[in-house]
This record gives structure tokens, C-alpha cells and sequence, in this order.
């Protein structure tokens, strides 16, 4: 049983380590990635993906997909701190120029990425192509897909959503970064995706809406049956969640923190680690 300060740690860490890498690459998408750090932690620190970071290849994993890739500086991290790779090079390499560790997740640029994943909307489709090899294949392995809500807008997601829900695919689990915010504004005046439950339900989803920062109810949601359809758990989410200057705030999709920002975001999440 994985207790709940050991998770909180890890978001921790894994917050530290967004900052210093986006600071030090002078990277965009902060927000992005902040939003999500509660999410991977519990995937990956929760006992939820059935991972093994020595054997990134294992053919029985599980597979996690970030289809907005764009906040791939928390996955990159996460991906360290679990021991895919020294964290030292992700700080050393992340967004430098000849560096094979690019702003958007990319396959084989590193160990436990499974998709190239930059433009938006194709991650979903991915992850059932994997889903519907593992039920043909007899593996009992689920694919993880994380999506943005911005991303939802796009149309191939729900022809995506369709054609799971059709196939009943009950190994595959979609979360959606519920924060509404995307790059140029809130997402319910840009395009509207709501209502998400009875839109997912109606294509034979079971849906579930969870706090996307608490670390117990991401645990249940995740851990739960879902019997004969695949999951969609909408994660209500922060953008720029643990710095306080950063949450909620729109120019956090897609800035990197100056000089004088960088020390006062380091010290809000020192002063949270005491």
C-alpha cells in the first residue's frame, strides 16, 4: 500500500525538477506541466503502471501515452526520478541545442516514451492501436493516455472516443488535464468541451470526475473496475499548480520564468518541502 506522504514527495520532486530544467532550457510550457506532476506521481509512484525502469522494453508493461506533449517537462522528470535515466542529464540536455531531448515527448529520444507526440489530437488513436494489440495478443497490459482539454476540441479525439467505446476496449484509460486553460484563453470561451460526462457516456465510456490534485482520489479512480468499457477520468486541474504566481494564469501555458521569478518559485516550493 503506497502511502500518501511518500506520493506527496515524489510530486515534489518532480515540481522542483520542472522548474530547474524549464529555467535552465529556458523552455516554454511550465503551466502545462505543473498541472499534471499529481497525475504522473500516482502512475508512476502509486502502484498503477506496471512499469520497470530496467527494462524499459518489457512487453508485458503497461503503456503510458502524453498526448499534449507539450507538458512533456513533467514527464521527462518523472521518467528520472523512477530511474529510466540520471536525472543529471535531463538538466544537462533538456532543450539544448544537438540535444536529443526536445520541448514535445519523443520516441526514443529517451528510455519509457512510447510516442512522438507534438501535434495534438493523435495521442488517443495511438493508445487504442496499443490497447487493441495487447487484447489480440492475450497480454494483460492497459494503455495510459493523458490529454489536454484544450486538445478535445480537436475532432479526431472523438472519433477516437467513438471507436473505443464500439470496441469496448477496457484495458485503455484516457485522463483528461481538466484546467481550462489553453494558450489563448479559458477553454469554455474558446470552445466549449462540456458536458464531458454525458458526451463519454453516450459513446459507451464509464466516466468518472475527480479533484486532479488529490493524490487519494486519483488512486481510486484509477484502481477502479470499469467493467467491459474503457475509463475516462476528468482530472480538475490547476495550470501552474504549486507556484503561486503561476495558477490560473493564462501567459503560464506557454512562458518560461525569468531571473527573479525562478528564485521566487524556487523558494515557494522549498518553503513547501519544510
Amino acid at each position: 500500500m503506497v502511502n500518501e506522504e511518500y506520493l506527496s514527495r515524489q510530486a515534489k520532486k518532480i515540481r522542483s525538477s520542472v522548474l530547474e530544467i524549464t529555467y535552465r532550457a529556458k523552455a516554454p510550457s511550465i503551466g502545462c506541466s505543473l498541472s499534471i506532476v499529481d497525475i504522473l506521481t500516482v502512475l508512476y509512484f502509486g502502484d498503477i503502471l506496471k512499469v520497470d525502469a530496467d527494462r524499459p522494453d518489457w512487453q508485458e508493461r503497461d503503456k503510458f501515452i502524453l498526448s499534449k506533449g507539450h507538458g512533456c517537462a513533467a514527464f521527462y522528470a518523472t521518467l528520472a526520478i523512477k530511474g529510466f535515466f540520471p536525472l543529471k542529464k535531463l538538466e544537462e540536455e533538456y532543450g539544448r541545442d544537438g540535444s536529443m531531448i526536445p520541448f514535445h515527448s519523443t520516441l526514443r529520444s529517451l528510455p519509457g516514451i512510447e510516442t512522438t507526440n507534438g501535434s495534438l489530437g493523435h495521442g488517443l488513436a495511438l493508445g487504442i492501436g496499443m490497447a487493441l494489440d495487447a487484447r489480440k495478443n492475450n497480454r494483460y497490459s492497459r494503455t495510459f493516455v493523458l490529454v489536454g482539454d484544450g486538445e478535445c476540441q480537436e475532432g479526431s479525439v472523438w472519433e477516437s472516443v467513438m471507436f473505443a467505446g464500439f470496441q469496448r476496449l477496457k484495458n485503455l484509460v484516457m485522463i483528461v488535464d481538466n484546467n481550462n486553460l489553453q494558450t489563448v484563453g479559458h477553454t469554455d470561451n474558446v470552445l466549449d468541451i462540456e458536458p464531458m460526462e454525458r458526451k463519454l457516456e453516450a459513446f459507451g465510456w464509464s466516466v468518472k470526475r475527480v479533484n486532479g490534485h488529490s493524490l487519494t482520489e486519483l488512486i481510486e479512480v484509477l484502481k477502479s473496475e470499469h467493467r467491459n468499457k474503457p475509463l475516462a477520468v476528468i482530472a480538475q486541474t490547476i495550470k501552474g499548480k504549486g507556484i503561486s504566481f503561476m495558477e490560473n494564469v493564462t501567459q503560464w501555458h506557454g512562458n518560461c520564468p525569468n531571473l527573479e521569478e525562478y528564485r521566487e518559485a524556487k523558494r515557494e516550493l522549498e518553503e513547501t518541502e519544510t
